[in-house]
């Protein structure tokens, strides 16, 4: 989403009004980030916003963030609270599940920022008209003494498309019937691998402190999911909802300075003849399923980057992540079509190059989102939590996808044959190129529109 220039004149609207924003991510990759793009857009209006958590991963944040420079802009200021130490093991590529157990502990330790944060709000909260803290969904018991101040606002942030928590709560509610429109929810990938019991009470535990909230927040747009902002929207007890979306850089400034190597080598490629696998901050493949994937690559023919790395601990700056092996000589046989790189990659930069064609992808909302606003179709391959009800979105209500790995087979090791057909059929058949086509149709309908109206409203209300 662009900043007008209009925003930045009038940048001192929120400043004047006496108004401050307060922003609380979970502390996992995927949340933390779309909170720093929150931060950023709220912040161009002129409005002081505190973005809260504990030191390291702030410092992950701000690390990680693409297409923009956290530290120059002048409204966002940062506050490091104490968070008490926890065990950050190193992820388990051989589990039963993909869902990331080693970030549980770090989970439970949120509960302990509650106080210091509580602190943090009164305090700012004294000579202000207006303290308006904006929370994830899954940091409920951190907010709890947020309705508590008299001139303080809670908003829940929901980190996930739409289409996956109003699947999720038609499924609580029995499955009721539903709009025609709404037909592809009868076809919902399971619920079951998505998560583990720890995980679910987790969540149960965090939805108990959302009464009384001013309203939520989502990072969507009409253009992508209008029917399922809809019919969420016709469920929230609050009764006020903005989706904003995306929060990401739409159009990016391509700096000659400091480029990563990646962008280099697809400087030398031709349109759309890329293909980018990475699988998020939260997935750790098996050996076995890297050489598969390894393998299919190869075997398709195509050209790719590949991002090979495990899963984030819960302190990603503490401890050696684990080196997986590639097959022996498989990077100089591939070297010049094939790209490997081991360390963190800037996807929104690489999603907006011209020649990526298309996005291996485990469907994170996060990855789902700056796919679509850089008009880049997706190979879905689903690892855990929203990310096959997110497929599901993306391949058979927006159409600019394939399906690479049915979840109903999530426990086996997917072949290198099934793999480099998906491969050459998303880069180099007809389908593939239509949904290039598709995705470019949504990338410009964002461009135009996307959640900007939204978002001035949602500035305008705390404004008020």
């Amino acid at each position: 989403m662009p900043i007008s220039s209009s925003i930045l004149e009038n940048g001192t609207k929120g400043a004047n009004m006496g108004v401050v924003v307060v922003m609380v991510p979970l502390p996992a990759q995927g949340h933390l980030n779309q909170f720093l793009h929150l931060s950023r857009l709220i912040a161009a209006h002129g409005i002081p916003v505190h973005y809260v958590g504990a030191a390291t991963h702030i410092r992950q944040a701000t690390h990680r963030v693409h297409g923009w420079d956290p530290l120059a802009v002048p409204n966002l200021h940062f506050h490091q609270l104490p968070i008490p130490h926890f065990q950050s093991p190193p992820p388990n590529p051989d589990a039963s599940t993909k869902f990331p157990t080693q970030l549980m502990p770090l989970f439970s330790a949120t509960s302990h920022l509650r106080h210091p944060f509580t602190a943090l709000i009164r305090n700012l909260s004294v000579d202000k008209k207006r303290v308006v803290v904006i929370a994830d969904s899954l940091m409920g018991w951190v907010v709890q003494d947020v309705p508590s101040l008299q001139n303080a606002e809670l908003y829940r942030f929901r980190c996930i498309s739409a289409f996956t928590i109003y699947s999720f709560h038609w499924e609580r509610a029995g499955k009721p019937e539903i709009r025609p429109e709404a037909g592809v929810l009868n076809c919902l990938p399971s619920p079951e691998g998505c998560f583990i019991p720890e995980f679910a009470e987790f969540v149960k535990t965090q939805r108990a402190f959302w009464d009384g909230i001013s309203g939520d927040i989502l990072n969507s747009c009409r253009e992508i999911e209008a029917l399922f902002i809809d019919l969420l929207g016709e469920e929230s007890k609050s009764g006020s909802q903005w989706a904003i979306g995306p929060l990401n850089p739409v159009f990016l400034t391509d700096s000659i300075n400091n480029r990563h190597k990646s962008l280099e080598w697809l400087d030398r490629q031709e349109k759309d003849s890329v293909l980018f696998v990475s699988f998020g901050s939260t997935t750790s493949l098996s050996n076995e399923q890297i050489t598969e994937l390894g393998a299919g690559l190869d075997e398709s023919g195509q050209k790719f980057i590949w991002v090979v790395r495990d899963g984030d601990r819960g302190d990603v700056f503490d401890g050696e992540a684990r080196r997986a092996e590639l097959a022996e000589g498989y990077e100089e046989r591939v070297r010049g079509r094939g790209l490997i790189l081991r360390e963190w990659a800037p996807q929104l930069e690489i999603l907006g190059h011209p020649s990526v064609g298309g996005f291996m992808s485990h469907c994170g909302w996060n990855s789902c989102m700056e796919s679509i606003s850089m008009g880049v179709p997706i190979a879905a391959w689903p690892m855990h939590s929203d990310q096959p009800r997110n497929a599901t979105l993306v391949t058979e209500v927006l159409k600019m996808g394939i399906s690479l790995v049915d979840w109903a087979r999530r426990d086996e090791v997917v072949g290198r044959r099934e793999i480099g057909e998906g491969v050459k059929k998303l880069i180099a058949s007809a389908d593939g190129e239509e949904m290039r086509r598709r995705a470019a149709e949504l990338k410009e309908l964002i461009a135009v529109g996307g959640g900007c109206d939204e978002l001035e409203s949602f500035v305008a209300h705390i404004t008020r």
